[in-house]
């Protein structure tokens, strides 16, 4: 995927792409203006740990986004949901994956990843102020925010 992005974005003046254990940013402390992760924290060893290194390398003032599935707060989008993962999903993937357990995996790990009060409480508790978020598709995804406290 790297090597897409850069390949696609070549055109960027001063764009570097790293690849870096998001536990441990090869970064300087307060370096960035926000950190962003779209769909990546739930795949995270120890997501909290990555939280508090995000706080680290932004500077006070600065944002944090992080983009993540989620689970749907009204029971019938989550009932709906639930049976669209457990008995629509998998066929779908049979005919159209040559990689199954990709979106098995997928499943699970959405599955076994926090609510949205659980994710902003660990937003929270790594140090970042003024934490929210915002459910899209329903709270299938929750776009979570915060600002590193001056």
């Amino acid at each position: 995927m790297i090597e897409v992005g850069r390949r696609r974005q070549a055109h960027v003046p001063n764009l570097v792409f790293v690849e870096a254990d998001a536990m441990k940013l090869p970064f300087g402390d307060a370096e960035f203006d926000a950190v962003t992760i779209s769909f990546g924290l739930r795949n995270v060893k120890e997501p909290k740990v990555a939280l508090a290194e995000f706080l680290r390398v932004t500077r006070p003032g600065g944002r944090l986004v992080v983009c993540e599935f989620s689970h749907p707060p009204v029971g019938v989008v989550r009932a709906g949901y639930d049976f669209y993962q457990k008995v629509v999903m998998p066929p779908l993937v049979k005919l159209s994956s040559s990689n199954d357990d990709a979106y098995e995996y997928l499943n699970e790990s959405i599955n076994a990843w926090p609510d949205q009060p659980r994710l902003a409480a660990w937003v929270r508790e790594a140090g970042w102020a003024d934490v929210a978020w915002r459910n899209l598709t329903a709270g299938i995804v929750a776009l979570h925010r915060g600002r590193r406290p001056e």
